[in-house]
């Protein structure tokens, strides 16, 4: 996890959860990343059933 998350977010894990800052900075790119691949699997799915 600790190397995922350094190569993810150039952040290590220790930094990660000693400072609040830098959490908020990366939970809001992980919510990011994730509504946009919410959006993505919907336009996939939406081509696909036409």
């Amino acid at each position: 996890m600790e190397k995922q998350m350094q190569q993810s977010h150039q952040i290590c894990y220790a930094e990660y959860s000693r400072k609040l800052e830098k959490r908020m900075i990366v939970e809001k790119r992980r919510d990011k990343e994730y509504e946009k691949c919410k959006h993505m699997v919907a336009e996939l799915d939406n081509q696909i059933h036409k």
